[in-house]
């Protein structure tokens, strides 16, 4: 028979790592309550799986990009009455994906566009989805300054996954041609093989035209992005401003 040690051996090698870690847990347990076998066998399964998930959870988390585990449940709505709330929890079902729908959210600045779009994003890694989140006008730039082999991998990372979040678009006001040409191709790809994208802006769609220098590209983007999409308009008070008044009047209670 083996040993505890040469078991825990065994368990590593079988990369069982959510049984391993459990184990003497396990089999306190059993002892104490005299569980069937067949119980605390189930238990240490569902501890491996859920060491798995939780990993899996974690790896496409980090792919992802995103910079914070926001959710809805975060946005004081009573601050903001005028948002679309049930649009947003619409979109946080994730039923859009599945669809190879779109989701526009543009608004003024501060109203929580970039919050619902990262619980969206992040509520998909959770449910399964691969996930990529950029900063559209800083990722662009970047884009722009690589060489052909890193753009051509730049690329495929925009286009393949099942959900792209393309935030804070046409945020210092122009585009370059080469940013403007990237974005088309975006959009055009994943509209071919019914992929997501969720973007948000302080710019009305009305606009964009003027932002990419080319209102023929504009309309041509916006014809694929909006075929299967929601729209999602933000009105309302900065939540930036309300909390650095609150900042402001903590230190000024606190001096």
């Amino acid at each position: 028979m083996m040993t505890m040690t040469e078991i825990e051996r065994a368990l590593r090698e079988l990369r069982l790592s959510g049984i391993a870690a459990t184990l003497s847990t396990r089999l306190m347990q059993a002892q104490a309550t005299q569980q069937p076998f067949l119980e605390t066998f189930a238990s240490m399964l569902q501890d491996e799986l859920d060491r798995r998930r939780s990993r899996l959870t974690d790896k496409r988390f980090k792919q992802s990009r995103l910079d914070e585990r926001l959710t809805l449940a975060d946005i004081d709505w009573r601050f903001n009455p005028k948002l679309p709330r049930q649009a947003c929890f619409e979109l946080h079902a994730l039923k859009f994906i599945a669809e190879g729908g779109n989701a526009l959210i543009i608004g003024k600045p501060g109203t929580g566009k970039s919050h619902v779009a990262k619980a969206v994003a992040y509520q998909a890694t959770l449910q399964g989805f691969d996930v990529r989140y950029v900063e559209a006008d800083t990722e662009f730039a970047r884009y722009a300054v690589c060489g052909a082999d890193e753009q051509a991998a730049l690329l495929r990372a925009y286009v393949e996954p099942d959900l792209l979040v393309l935030d804070d678009l046409f945020l210092a006001r122009r585009i370059s041609e080469a940013a403007a040409e990237l974005l088309q191709t975006i959009v055009h790809q994943r509209y071919k093989h019914r992929r997501s994208i969720v973007v948000t802006s302080n710019r009305v769609v009305q606009d964009w035209g003027r932002h990419l220098g080319d209102q023929t590209m504009a309309t041509t983007i916006l014809d694929r992005l909006m075929h299967r999409a929601a729209m999602l308009e933000f009105e309302g008070k900065s939540y930036r401003l309300k909390e650095a008044a609150a900042r402001l009047a903590t230190a000024t209670r606190d001096s």
